[in-house]
C-alpha cells in the first residue's frame, strides 16, 4: 500500500517493502515505483522504501516550480535534480531515518549525486544502475528542446511510445515482448511534468568532480543496449573514493533492474552484505 507525505507543498507518495537494512530506491522517467518491484522482490530481506518522484506515479508535481532556469526554453517549468533531493531528504526525515543505503537508476541517480552534495553522512552507499555523472552534451541539449516542443504541441503519447521502444533493450523486447506495454502502461506523466523533467535533465551539474569525493561504496550497473548512457561514462565512478564495483550487463537496456530483475538482483545483494547492522 502507497503511503504519503508532503514536501515544498506537493503530496508525494512512496511505499515500504520488507525490514531490515534501509534501502531507497529512486526509479527512472518517465516511470514509477514499479519499475523496482520484479527486482526487489528477488533481492531478499532489506527494508526497501520506494518512492514515486515528484511528478511521477501517484506523486504530484507541485504548483510553484521555477520558471526560467533553462535558457534554451525560458518559458517552461523546471523540475530541478535538487528539488528531487530535497523530495527525498524530506522522506528520510519523515521517517525519522538517519542514513540509508540508496539505489538510482538514470534520473534516479543524477538526484543520488545531489543528495551526496548535500548530506553525505546520509548515504551509506550508492548503487547506480544506468545513470552517469557526466551533464549533458549539445546533442541531449538539442533532444531535450524537440521533446518539449513534441509534448506541448501534440501530447505525451508519442514520446512514450517512443520511449517504451527505445528505452528497453532489444534483448528484452525479443525475449518478452510483453515488457513493451507493461512499462508503457506506467508512464502516466501529464504534459506539463514532461516538460518540467526534461528541463530538469537538461540543466543538471556536471557531477563527475564530486565523484572522486565519494568516500561510501559505490556499485555501478551498465546496460549494454542502453541507447543514451555508455559504459565508458559510467565507468566514471572508478574515480570514487570509496571504491567501484563495475558490471556490464550486455544484454540490458536503460530500464535494466526491470528488463533483468534477477541478474540486477544477484549483484546487489552481496553488495548489500557488507551494510548490514
Amino acid at each position: 500500500m502507497n503511503k504519503a507525505y508532503v514536501s515544498h507543498g506537493a503530496n508525494l507518495s512512496y511505499r515500504e517493502i520488507g525490514s531490515g537494512l534501509p534501502v531507497i530506491f529512486l526509479h527512472p522517467t518517465p516511470l514509477d515505483h514499479f519499475y523496482w518491484l520484479p527486482m526487489i522482490a528477488e533481492l531478499g530481506e532489506v527494508r526497501a522504501i520506494v518512492p514515486d518522484l515528484r511528478g511521477h506515479g501517484s506523486s504530484e508535481l507541485g504548483a510553484d516550480l521555477p520558471i526560467g532556469g533553462f535558457q534554451r526554453m525560458p518559458d517552461v517549468p523546471v523540475l530541478s535534480i535538487g528539488q528531487l533531493a530535497t523530495d527525498v531528504l524530506a522522506l528520510m526525515d519523515r521517517l525519522a531515518l538517519p542514513e540509508a543505503v540508496f539505489v538510482g537508476c538514470s534520473i534516479g541517480g543524477y538526484a543520488m549525486l545531489e543528495i551526496w552534495r548535500r548530506a553525505p553522512l546520509r548515504m551509506r552507499g550508492l548503487a547506480i544502475v544506468c545513470s552517469k555523472p557526466q551533464p549533458d552534451a549539445e546533442a541531449n541539449l538539442a533532444k531535450r528542446v524537440e521533446t518539449i516542443e513534441k509534448v506541448r504541441r501534440d501530447g505525451t503519447a508519442g514520446v512514450f511510445d517512443g520511449n517504451a521502444q527505445t528505452l528497453i533493450g532489444e534483448s528484452a523486447r525479443k525475449r518478452r515482448p510483453e515488457i513493451i506495454q507493461e512499462l508503457r502502461a506506467r508512464m502516466t506523466l501529464i504534459p506539463n511534468a514532461v516538460v518540467a523533467v526534461q528541463a530538469g535533465l537538461a540543466t543538471r551539474p556536471n557531477s563527475v568532480p564530486d565523484v572522486a569525493e565519494i568516500d561510501a561504496p559505490v556499485l555501478a550497473i551498465c546496460g549494454g543496449e542502453d541507447p543514451g548512457i555508455t559504459e565508458a561514462e559510467m565507468r566514471a565512478f572508478e574515480a570514487a573514493e570509496g571504491g567501484c564495483e563495475f558490471h556490464l550487463l550486455t544484454d540490458a537496456g536503460h530500464f535494466a533492474a526491470y528488463e533483468q530483475p534477477g541478474k540486477v538482483a544477484a549483484l546487489l545483494a552481496p553488495w548489500l552484505r557488507q551494510f548490514e547492522f
